[in-house]
């Protein structure tokens, strides 16, 4: 959703905390999620991503805080009476049941008359891509779409949030890949609020709207899958998504950082003079390929290992001017043919001033 399309938020989570005895999963959570979003929760196992997709369904109350759905509280509201529906890692189908009989599970326990529901589980099923395999049961299927039913199943009640709590875990990659994007096209289709739990940054990359990175409990960062990727505004952020170097240093005077015994030019964001910093730069971002005489922040590296990964290599190069810190870099097939790149290759590379983060702490 553009941001200029946003009003109010339709979920609006404030000061949220979860606590299990002495030991705090979450602490002072304070979200806004728009209608028709999908939104990511990003983090390492154990960084309270769960906690927080299981408290805003009420399978876990939370110790403080509030959560508002469409203007109505409902913090202290039992699961049955939610408007969400739920996709959980392992599908939770009834083994029973058959696909239809899973599908309209939900729909004969609101009452809703036969012919209603016959005709809402055949649009489901046409719009998960089963329309026919009604009538086979879950150990007919496999995985893939065994959680399209589970998806189905969710939104047959037409439910105004879509909580998915990692979806794809349980699929092989190929599967995976294909899965996600089918789910974001449903989500888009459809137009419902989505709010998914993932490890997985590629997942969070490629399907959400906004993603939420997670830490310890706390929230390090939302913001558009661009704007984490490429302005992560923690040390924990930037390593976390995708690939990073660390490295040490101190501000020297504005715009001006001194690593080893390199003196290099990046944005230092009004951090104080003698300040230890890590510096960090993307493997991707560092350049080999148009380094000209005169340019800022060029090093002279020596290519200790190549790691050929398909469409190019990560390159692991030794920095003596870093003080022997290791720096890698992502380097295509065709610059490695050019130039003759092999193990022990000694070359100069660019670390250009405008890709350089500085993050105050010396520690990645």
């Amino acid at each position: 959703m553009p941001v200029g399309d946003r009003g109010g938020a339709y979920l609006k989570i404030t000061d949220l905390t979860k606590k299990f005895g002495d030991f705090t999963a979450l602490r002072n959570i304070s979200l806004d999620i728009y209608e028709g979003e999908f939104v990511c929760f990003l983090g390492p196992s154990g960084c309270g991503k769960t906690t927080l997709l299981r408290a805003i369904a009420g399978l876990d109350i939370q110790t403080y805080g509030t959560v508002v759905q469409a203007g109505e509280d409902i913090s202290a509201l039992p699961p049955a009476r939610r408007d969400f529906g739920i996709v959980f890692q392992s599908y939770a189908l009834f083994p029973n049941l058959t696909v239809r009989q899973n599908v309209a599970y939900g729909l004969e326990n609101t009452k809703t008359p036969a012919n209603e529901i016959r005709a809402k589980v055949r649009d489901l099923l046409e719009l998960v891509g089963l329309h026919d395999q009604g009538d086979k049961y879950p150990a007919q299927l496999s995985g893939g779409q065994q959680q399209r039913v589970a998806l189905a199943r969710a939104m047959a009640t037409s439910p105004g949030l879509l909580l998915l709590d990692e979806p794809l875990s349980a699929l092989d990659a190929r599967v995976r890949i294909h899965l996600r994007t089918e789910i974001k096209d449903l989500q888009r289709r459809v137009g419902v609020t989505t709010i998914m739990v993932t490890h997985d940054q590629e997942e969070a990359l490629t399907m959400a709207d906004r993603i939420v990175v997670m830490n310890d409990g706390v929230i390090e960062q939302i913001g558009t899958p661009e704007e984490i990727y490429a302005q992560p505004k923690t040390s924990f952020v930037a390593n976390f998504i995708g690939s990073t170097n660390f490295v040490p240093g101190t501000v020297v005077e504005n715009r001006r950082v001194k690593a080893g015994d390199m003196l290099l030019e990046c944005a230092t964001d009004g951090v104080a003079v003698g300040t230890r910093i890590v510096m960090a730069i993307r493997t991707e971002d560092i350049n080999a390929q148009d380094v000209r005489e005169g340019d800022a922040n060029v090093v002279d590296v020596s290519v200790r290992h190549l790691e050929f990964l398909g469409s190019f290599y990560r390159a692991y190069l030794d920095c003596p001017a870093f003080s022997g810190h290791e720096v890698n870099a992502d380097f295509s097939v065709n610059l490695v043919r050019r130039k003759g790149v092999k193990i022990g290759s000694k070359l100069p590379v660019r670390l250009p001033p405008e890709l350089i983060r500085v993050y105050p702490g010396g520690e990645a």
